[in-house]
């Protein structure tokens, strides 16, 4: 990213430190600033990734100067690996082991993105001192959890020893660590692989789980109101997003949503009474993850810790069709849909991670696409995304990614029902003429999100072949009502 636009001004107070605002008034879409990353590099407890790339490989192929896994020539001389890592490495012969699973979690890489982190502020000194050295790595409360002990075997003894590092003491490791560990973004390579990058300007904004900004971050390369970002996947239903909070970021989150409890009138952790008709069961106190959650209607109560567990199992069925497409990935998430469609209230955070996935199944798979689907699915299409966003526009407010595929998702099938009808006439030419233009509008408004996504990346990708699609329509419009 460039540093080309700066609308952000950091204050601090002593209730929560550091944050930022805005210098001026914005609108929806206005870019607030850029910033290039300090270091960027692989994920804690990641698989065999070329250090060039990040792609996953097999650790057959290994970088002829420092011995470690590459995907060839021109990943090794990326200036990530080459000027960092690799001349340590080389320098104090400390070389790869093989490893049998490359697909397993393999711990020698966790000492790597803290020794560029390291070894940027060597190269750029001004920059750590003015942004960098001021992040929060909660020290004092990382020492009294595992991960204090993990990475003093995997990153501290390792750089200080066998890469003969002692010049980068064991506390400033640690707090690079912790840095990492509160601060760090995930992002996304061109190819779809996750890496972390250290931000220090975009770490600044507060957290939120109703945010008022959306990030994107590019791997190819005024107001009173402070400005949100967030921490967490939106979705997650408030237990769980605050467990992620205070594990990850160590913090408890007393947002206004995290404080309600519907939600925000979204209901994304409310579930079905299955001893009355018409209750539902909400927690007492969501900032108390041990309080009693009651049926709004009859006397029936449980423990947060008993919604925790079945928030888990239902997770843990979701995990299980992450990585399947096709019409088994349909069938498998319909089959999920519909097993816990008595238990969640209709707007769960579960319900909607479902739905997410399927409106972006329906019309792609083999046999579900979108020319082929019968009324029925384009309807069940047009009905997850409505659905979705109507959750949407209250915990993702504005132009979220999210929202942008959604609606890009929408305007097929909204267009093929308003043929199909017309074709039947179920509708007139005139009414025709306006669900093709609705249909049109959503796809302009997807173009409008998406467009800021970086071209990079799928969303980008996408962008552009929306912004040609929404050309083709409108310039066509007139044909396309006569020949329907």
């Amino acid at each position: 990213m460039g540093d080309d636009k700066d609308l952000l001004v950091v204050q601090t107070n002593e209730a929560v430190g550091r944050f930022a605002v805005a210098k001026e008034k914005l609108k929806a879409g206005d870019i607030i600033f850029s910033e290039k990353p300090f270091a960027y590099g692989p994920k804690s407890d990641t698989y065999c990734v070329c250090l060039g790339c990040f792609e996953p490989v097999d650790s057959t192929v290994l970088c002829t100067k420092c011995s470690w896994p590459v995907c060839g020539p021109e990943c090794e001389g990326r200036l990530c690996h080459k000027e960092y890592e690799c001349e340590v490495f080389s320098k104090a012969k400390v070389k790869f082991q093989a490893v049998e699973d490359p697909t397993e979690v393999c711990l020698q890489y966790e000492c790597i993105t803290p020794l560029r982190v390291l070894l940027a502020k060597e190269k750029d000194p001004k920059r750590w001192e003015e942004e960098v050295k001021f992040m929060e790595p909660h020290n004092d409360v990382r020492k009294e959890k595992p991960i204090w002990e993990f990475n003093q075997h995997n990153v501290v003894e390792y750089l200080r020893g066998p890469c003969k590092l002692d010049r980068f003491s064991e506390e400033l490791i640690h707090t690079v660590c912790g840095i990492l560990e509160v601060n760090a973004f995930e992002a996304r390579t061109p190819t779809g692989y996750l890496i972390r990058c250290l931000f220090p300007k975009l770490a600044i904004l507060s957290h939120n789980c109703v945010s008022n900004i959306h990030h994107a971050i590019d791997c190819k390369g005024t107001g009173d109101s402070e400005d949100f970002s967030s921490y967490t996947y939106s979705l997650w239903p408030t237990l769980v997003r605050r467990e992620f909070l205070k594990e990850s970021k160590f913090f408890d989150c007393r947002c206004e949503r995290c404080s309600d409890k519907t939600e925000l009138g979204t209901h994304n952790s409310t579930l079905k009474c299955n001893k009355c008709d018409n209750g539902v069961i909400m927690s007492t106190d969501p900032l108390d993850d041990r309080c009693e959650w009651k049926c709004t209607h009859c006397e029936f109560k449980t423990h947060a810790v008993a919604v925790r567990k079945v928030f888990a199992a239902i997770q843990a069925d979701i995990d299980s069709v992450e990585y399947i497409g096709g019409p088994k990935g349909i069938e498998g998430r319909e089959t999920i849909y519909k097993r816990y469609k008595s238990v969640l209230h209709p707007k769960n955070a579960y319900m909607s991670i479902l739905r997410s996935s399927l409106v972006q199944l329906y019309g792609r798979a083999d046999g579900y696409e979108l020319d082929d689907l019968p009324d029925i699915l384009l309807e069940r299409k047009v009905e997850l995304c409505m659905q979705l966003l109507e959750v949407l526009n209250v915990i993702e407010p504005g132009r979220s990614r999210i929202r942008g595929l959604t609606l890009y998702e929408l305007h097929g099938p909204l267009m093929m029902l308003a043929r199909h009808q017309y074709q039947n006439d179920v509708i007139s030419k005139e009414e025709f003429r306006h669900q093709l233009q609705k249909a049109i509008d959503t796809l302009l408004e997807s173009v409008d999100i998406l467009k800021q996504e970086p071209e990079s990346l799928p969303e980008g990708q996408l962008a552009v072949m929306a912004m040609a699609a929404h050309k083709q329509l409108t310039e066509s419009f007139d044909m396309l009502v006569e020949t329907a």
